[in-house]
């Protein structure tokens, strides 16, 4: 590929570049940055009163990143309140590269402590930006797992956040693991640090909380747990976090990021953990509640039962067909009673038309030797009673029926009546 107009050739094997052609070359671009402000922390300070210059090492805040400075030993010696490892700054001066031994420094010329007032306002201002990004979203919040398999802990070694944390969950619940990294809680390296540790119990599956805990302090020992880079790092992990830090008038933004916040490291246990006696108490006092239900619905059912016994159709079962089969036989007896005072009725009726038909029958007049004569025609049909002396002309055959019988008899003659 042809080399762009005007650069210089690059180097090959035949025409290779010299040290000092390169340490040259990189003094001429470093220098073109000129003067600038920057910001870090100490992490520290080669100073003696007879040194013409001092040696500073800053760190950046959120990276694993850092700068050498050199100052002029009056200029330290020189503020009013005197530099320390650990103290929040920003620095003037003028990235230098020294081509004799190919080191890199930055000339300062003006050193400035960040005052509280000034890191609190940047708190503030990063605060409202990650809020208006839905950081602190409640919604987006995970909730806590009631007993985790693996609590993780992030924490000073042998800080008093860590026997704090592990002290109260054990006592809470004698059987609970801990993953405990510990990590440095203030300076500059502490939010790499937490970032590392974070990442790591979160890709723990056995990991199912992690507490981030410190002891209270300044607004600069606890300024690292305000960076941005450990609240995204909090907001994208998987595995729900619990802000421990400081105590409750402390207030970083990792308190707002965190699923949870904590008014110190024992409240945090308190909430990683359950209280395996007051669980207990809680069990006691369910199966007190659930014994005393279940014996006063035994008890409601035997009332129930009893008074079921007490009704009569239970006392004696037989009782319902007892009193049906009375009503039957009080039904049968009347009616019987009723159908013979019909049949008794109906007969004395019955004689009594007997009577008047015997009384007003022919048999009653044939008795008393009164005769039926009849007339039997030639043809046999049926006879006919004789009423008039033409219906029996003489020769016809008669019948004449008297009270004990007929008699047969033909008639002789006739004798018109007078």
């Amino acid at each position: 590929m042809a080399e762009s107009q005007g650069a210089p050739p690059k180097s090959t094997p035949d025409t290779p570049w010299s040290v000092a052609k390169l340490n040259n070359s990189v003094k001429s671009w470093i220098d073109r940055l000129g003067w600038l402000w920057i910001e870090g922390q100490l992490t520290q300070i080669n100073t003696k009163p007879s040194w013409r210059l001092s040696y500073l090492t800053l760190r950046d805040t959120q990276e694993q990143v850092s700068v050498q400075l050199t100052a002029e030993t009056g200029l330290l010696t020189g503020m009013q309140v005197p530099l320390k490892d650990g103290d929040r700054v920003v620095a003037y001066g003028k990235p230098t590269f020294y081509p004799g031994r190919g080191s890199f420094s930055m000339k300062v010329a003006e050193i400035r402590h960040v005052g509280a007032g000034e890191l609190l306002a940047r708190i503030e201002a990063l605060r409202k930006q990650l809020a208006s990004e839905g950081l602190f979203d409640p919604a987006r919040k995970r909730p806590l797992p009631y007993l985790p398999k693996k609590v993780g802990l992030i924490t000073g070694r042998g800080s008093a956040a860590e026997r704090d944390v592990v002290t109260v969950a054990q006592g809470r619940w004698p059987q609970v693991n801990f993953e405990i990294i510990n990590t440095p809680v203030q300076g500059p390296t502490t939010v790499p640090a937490v970032i590392e540790a974070l990442h790591t119990l979160d890709r723990d599956p056995d990991v199912e909380v992690i507490i981030i805990a410190r002891g209270g302090g300044s607004v600069e020992d606890l300024l690292p747990f305000s960076e941005e880079a450990l609240q995204r790092a909090v907001a994208t992990a998987g595995t729900p976090v619990i802000s421990a830090i400081g105590h409750e008038p402390d207030n970083p933004v990792l308190d707002n990021v965190a699923d949870v916040r904590a008014a110190t490291p024992t409240d945090a246990a308190k909430r990683a953990v359950p209280d395996v006696a007051q669980e207990r108490a809680l069990l006691d006092d369910a199966r007190a509640r659930i014994t005393a239900a279940l014996r006063g619905w035994v008890q409601r059912e035997r009332n129930g039962l009893a008074s079921v016994r007490t009704r009569p159709a239970l006392a004696d079962p037989m009782m319902a067909i007892t009193r049906r089969h009375e009503e039957i036989e009080r039904a049968g007896t009347l009616m019987r009673r009723d159908i013979s005072h019909l049949l008794s009725r109906e007969s004395q009726q019955i004689a009594a038309l007997r009577s008047q038909v015997a009384a007003l029958g022919p048999s009653a007049t044939l008795a008393r030797g009164y005769a039926v004569v009849q007339v039997v025609p030639r043809d046999h049909s049926e006879p006919e009673v004789v009423t008039s002396i033409d219906q029996a002309a003489p020769g016809a055959q008669l019948r004449i029926r008297v009270g004990d019988g007929s008699i047969t008899a033909a008639s002789m003659s006739t004798t018109p009546a007078d």
